[in-house]
């Protein structure tokens, strides 16, 4: 079967894509997600079969897409995603959804409707800074994007569901107490750029701890950065992911 690669727009390559119908919108974020989970496996942030990411539907908005369960994320197609109500319920594709991500993702979708995705894995280095249980320090640019963005929340002792969906604020990310990092979107893009961003703060933390003692920026130049990294931002710097995965690996497509 012949796989038809999306054509990259050179000159409108910084601007989002707006449809004619939901149909094609619906594709657009299909894809999106797909290539979302190529790209975390290609990051090494599949853990077994503990890692999830969902996209709220536009045409069927209770609904959500989301990965079947143990299905390895380098393996995942368009063809391959389930979609599910808010009832818990598989409506669409096969097999199985990961209990704990139904958990996680339908009540933040259904009782936040401004969020469209949400992605959750268990990658070494946020799993790990979440065992201190405090929000990362604005090191660097990067780092300073979730300023005032982010917040920890304690899923042992609060559990996953109603509560979770309650935390989620308008936070980019969500620290989960010794669990892992919880990134939140209005694209699919968008929250995985800020699992993948922070992922890599989290790391750069860490070291910046094990070799001495950091300078932080100020409050002022940390608040002005995570103001100008919004939504767009966000979906923007997912772009290149996209882009290259697709070319690399284009079956995701199908």
């Amino acid at each position: 079967m012949s796989i038809q690669l999306p054509e990259i727009d050179v000159q409108n390559i910084n601007k989002r894509p707006t449809f004619s119908n939901l149909e094609d919108e619906r594709q657009y974020r299909k894809q999106h997600l797909a290539a979302t989970f190529r790209v975390f496996a290609k990051l090494g942030y599949e853990e077994g079969v503990m890692g999830h990411v969902s996209v709220r539907d536009p045409i069927e908005t209770d609904k959500y897409w989301t990965n079947p369960f143990g299905l390895s994320f380098g393996l995942i197609r368009v063809s391959d995603l389930v979609l599910m109500d808010f009832n818990g319920k598989v409506v669409s594709g096969h097999g199985l959804v990961h209990p704990g991500g139904i958990l996680l993702h339908l009540p933040i979708l259904r009782d936040n409707p401004e969020i469209i995705s949400a992605a959750h894995t268990h990658s070494i280095y946020g799993r790990t800074w979440s065992a201190f249980g405090k929000q990362l320090d604005p090191l660097t640019a990067e780092a300073a994007a979730f300023y005032e963005y982010h917040t920890i929340y304690d899923s042992f002792a609060s559990g996953e569901g109603d509560n979770l969906a309650k935390a989620v604020g308008n936070n980019k990310i969500v620290l989960m107490k010794n669990h892992g990092l919880l990134s939140l979107g209005k694209s699919v893009d968008e929250a995985a750029y800020w699992f993948i961003s922070m992922e890599k703060a989290c790391h750069g933390q860490l070291l910046a701890e094990a070799a001495g003692k950091p300078h932080i920026l100020g409050d002022e130049d940390a608040r002005k950065i995570a103001a100008r990294t919004d939504s767009n931002f966000g979906w923007l710097n997912f772009q290149p992911y996209f882009q290259s995965i697709v070319r690399e690996q284009p079956d995701l497509l199908l």
